[in-house]
């Protein structure tokens, strides 16, 4: 069998036990299966991350007030899983992975660019949730009194690194059940922290925080899409890809949303809570996003709390390797889903090493590489979206793999408009604590909002404008292809 043939309709099904086989190729009509609220578990488990209580600590960090941080983190984390749910309707339309239907808006090898940048963002992720996982870990390992030096360090890696990287190789169906079982155990172990760490609240001292601008809270609520939806908008068709085409979209939109959105609302709810009662735990928290609040836990506890943050995030990061490869694969690397799974584990392996025996302050540099990549990713899903909404009809498989197809080679407009979009927001965002992205921001003088220093800096004002302006130019400037294309037999 040919690499196109494989590429398009891929070598066979797939079991919890046995390696899934099928990669970027389009799921059989024999294969398509379950309902749209299956899709509950993956984003439900993914996002039930302890992380989430951390995410309290960076939002205050804006130097907002404890009301303006709920409602921008509402809606925050609500239209970013939105857009999300948006996005995984196309893969019950495709039957493909996102960056495979992607190739729709950008040409088969056109679609390499922001293939690329997928693998990136997934890559990034899936290292930080590592890194987190294994300092947790050490810091737990230290209140307990078993030492927390390099060699729990290394165990961890390795227990945690085997975790994700094995569901990743394995595929669909053992993710799928690794997802309900982790929102089980992690969902109820959740409640059990919240109820012991609550008398740690003191809504006097929160109340009390003073009210940030404008700018800083709009900088906030970019930095909650940013790290909560826009995290995953690239991969969000992965995942209900698997669906029979006569699903439900509206369901598929709303089981996303939900199942995503729930556990972040209440995570972070709770974590502003604690952090706004206590101006400690927030600089802790920066150092170590997990780890910190074991401080706040009775010692018997700690071993459910290990237990808890590291399936939390084990959750996100299983996810993330699994679309890392399939991204991977649609950029044009011609090797087996599960080998392109491994091969982001090892990457993944050697960031993690590297950051926790050598690295200080990492959080800091992966929030810059955050709104970096996140300027890039969201170019690209104001393309993808303004595409999706343009079609009426089901994706053609098979043109999906072909350059010689109606979508194309390389397609000119929606590249040069994810170019634009992201030079433009690249220049609409500052990264002073990354001292390697100290050029960003080259463009809020230019535009009268008063330079890298000045009240904007901090605004992340260009992930809304490169979302805002792809989609925009893409539904003005691709209409008439689009609906040239589905016109043809």
């Amino acid at each position: 069998m040919s690499d196109d043939l494989v590429e398009r309709v891929g070598t066979g099904s797939s079991s919890v036990l046995r390696i899934e086989e099928n990669g970027i190729n389009v799921i059989a009509e024999n294969e398509r299966k379950g309902h749209p609220r299956d899709l509950f578990w993956p984003w439900f488990g993914a996002n039930v991350s302890v992380l989430g209580l951390s995410y309290g600590s960076f939002v205050l960090g804006f130097g907002i007030s404890f009301v303006q941080a709920v409602i921008v983190g509402a809606i925050g984390v609500i239209f970013s899983f939105w857009l999300c749910g948006v996005i995984a309707t196309a893969g019950k339309r495709g039957s493909a992975p996102t960056m495979v239907l992607s190739r729709a808006a950008y040409g088969v090898r056109g679609n390499r660019l922001p293939s690329a940048i997928s693998w990136l963002l997934c890559v990034g992720w899936e290292t930080a949730l590592t890194v987190i996982a294994v300092l947790a870990t050490s810091t737990v390992f230290v209140r307990l009194g078993w030492g927390g030096g390099d060699g729990v360090k290394v165990v961890a890696i390795l227990v945690i690194a085997t975790l994700i990287i094995g569901g990743g190789v394995m595929g669909f169906d053992l993710i799928m059940r690794m997802q309900a079982i982790i929102t089980v155990v992690t969902g109820v172990l959740t409640v059990v922290f919240i109820a012991l760490t609550v008398k740690h609240i003191s809504w006097h001292v929160v109340s009390h925080v003073h009210a940030g601008t404008f700018q800083e809270t709009l900088g906030a609520l970019v930095f909650i899409m940013t790290g909560f939806g826009l995290g995953w908008v690239n991969v969000a068709a992965d995942y209900s890809r698997y669906l029979p085409r006569s699903a439900s979209s509206r369901a598929v939109v709303w089981w996303t949303t939900f199942g995503s959105s729930i556990a972040p609302l209440v995570l972070l709810g709770f974590g502003l809570l604690l952090a706004g009662s206590s101006s400690s735990l927030s600089g802790k928290v920066g150092a170590d996003p997990v780890g910190a609040l074991a401080n706040l836990l009775p010692t018997w506890f700690l071993v459910p709390f290990v237990i808890v943050a590291i399936l939390g995030l084990v959750g996100g990061a299983v996810l993330d390797i699994y679309s890392s490869g399939l991204a991977l694969l649609s950029a044009g690397l011609k090797i087996p889903r599960y080998a392109a799974a491994g091969v982001d584990g090892v990457i993944m392996l050697i960031g993690t090493i590297y950051i926790v025996f050598e690295k200080q302050n990492f959080l800091y540099q992966f929030e810059g590489f955050l709104s970096t990549v996140g300027v890039l990713i969201a170019a690209w899903c104001g393309v993808f979206l303004g595409d999706l909404l343009l079609r009426k009809k089901n994706y053609v498989d098979v043109d999906l793999f072909m350059s010689s197809g109606r979508y194309g080679d390389l397609r000119l407009v929606p590249i040069a408009t994810t170019i634009i979009s992201s030079f433009i927001g690249w220049g609409l965002v500052t990264n002073s604590a990354a001292s390697w992205l100290t050029w960003q921001g080259y463009l809020l003088k230019l535009f009268g909002l008063g330079g890298k220093t000045g009240a904007w800096q901090y605004a992340n004002l260009g992930v809304i404008v490169a979302l805002a302006l792809s989609f925009v130019l893409t539904i003005l400037l691709t209409r008439r292809e689009v609906v040239r294309e589905e016109a043809l037999a």
